[in-house]
């Protein structure tokens, strides 16, 4: 292993801050034998440690070294996503049971005041704060929302968009979650708007079609519909927009389709995850809508995790006796390790806005 990491200029017990320390003789034949799974969970178990995870694993990514180490856990991982809908109506509830209801009062300390969790836009500001409500503002002008008209927001997390909207741009809003507390804890901070929380799978939505919204948005949810459920995703959200409608989703990608979940990823923080390729997402909507803009910020992922983990660390020992030293390590991994995939350009973050259509005259991006 020290070869390998020698590539990209990371020593074994070195004295630089992204150099690996080990801490377990047997630490390298469980990462070399297991690939990522083994690398996240001998971290979990303490085996090794790194002062600066993010930048150790950007430089892994970077270099592509993961795609040198044969493991069988991402050759399984694949050919499941490919036998099996891991994403159908009866699993897709656990991701919400796993992660989203985690505790209302974990998230709140680790996120900004809107309890955003997904991608902030840090084109003007350093701040999460101003980065998250950037974000907010930039789908609330790209959706061209105007007062009185309703927005449906699919996996509306705990109404973040839905809030603002409703706040600022005076639209009614329906979310939809799979996440009880999420939407307990959201209805209670949207009390007094017109802002309704629906706990419910997308697929189960407005199966008639009798319900029209002219704006639909899904922020950071189509990364849990998999790719044998992309089409029936559109498919819901054309019946449920206007003919007229506008409709907007921000999403996690990969740079090709073939390439599976991260099985730690899949394991330990959100089951049955499976980001899509912009080819896939083309080749799902292109029967019911026309593609009227792109935008890609993913490399301010960034900055938004390395936020997230600040303020977890800051919060941490107030929960550290509800969840333990491996859960913090487990997080901590979670987060610089997504944070150093931004940072390689593995992951990436689009914004679509899509229209049944055709917007008259053409789209104009808000910028």
């Amino acid at each position: 292993m020290s070869d390998l990491l020698a590539e990209v200029d990371v020593k074994i017990n070195g004295g630089r801050s992204y150099d690996m320390l080990i801490h377990h003789p047997q630490t390298a034949e469980r990462i070399l034998a297991c690939g990522s799974l083994g690398l996240g969970e001998s971290y979990m178990d303490g085996w090794w440690d790194c002062p600066r995870l993010d930048e150790f694993i950007a430089r892994i990514l970077a270099a592509r070294l993961d795609e040198q180490v044969n493991n069988f856990s991402v050759l399984m991982q694949g050919l499941r996503a490919r036998l099996f809908n891991l994403q159908n109506i009866r699993r897709a509830w656990r991701v919400g049971e796993h992660h989203y209801d985690l505790g209302n009062d974990f998230f709140a300390a680790m996120l900004d005041s809107h309890l955003t969790y997904s991608c902030g836009y840090w084109a003007e500001t350093n701040s999460l704060e101003a980065a998250q409500t950037a974000k907010l503002d930039l789908i609330c002008r790209k959706l061209g929302l105007q007062p009185g008209m309703r927005l449906l927001d699919i996996g509306c997390g705990w109404g973040s968009l839905m809030k603002f909207a409703a706040e600022n741009y005076g639209v009614q809003c329906l979310g939809l979650t799979i996440s009880r507390e999420q939407a307990e804890h959201g209805s209670l901070r949207c009390a007094g708007l017109p802002v309704e929380f629906r706990l419910q799978d997308y697929r189960e939505f407005n199966r008639s079609g009798h319900q029209r919204f002219e704006r639909v948005a899904s922020v950071g949810m189509f990364e849990h519909v998999g790719r044998k459920n992309h089409q029936g995703f559109f498919e819901m959200v054309r019946r449920s927009v206007s003919d007229d409608g506008v409709f907007l989703l921000h999403t996690i990608g990969r740079n090709a389709g073939r390439i599976p979940t991260d099985p730690w990823i899949d394991r330990h923080i959100f089951p049955n995850c499976e980001l899509p390729s912009l080819s896939q997402i083309f080749d799902s909507c292109e029967q019911g809508f026309l593609i009227e803009d792109v935008q890609h910020f993913g490399a301010d992922y960034d900055p938004t995790l390395l936020a997230w983990h600040e303020r977890f660390e800051q919060a941490w020992p107030s929960f550290a006796p509800r969840y333990g030293e491996r859960f913090r390590r487990m997080w901590r991994f979670y987060l610089l390790a997504c944070a150093g995939s931004f940072r390689a350009r593995v992951n990436q973050l689009w914004q679509l806005v899509l229209s049944p259509k055709g917007v008259p005259c053409g789209y104009r991006r808000q910028l």
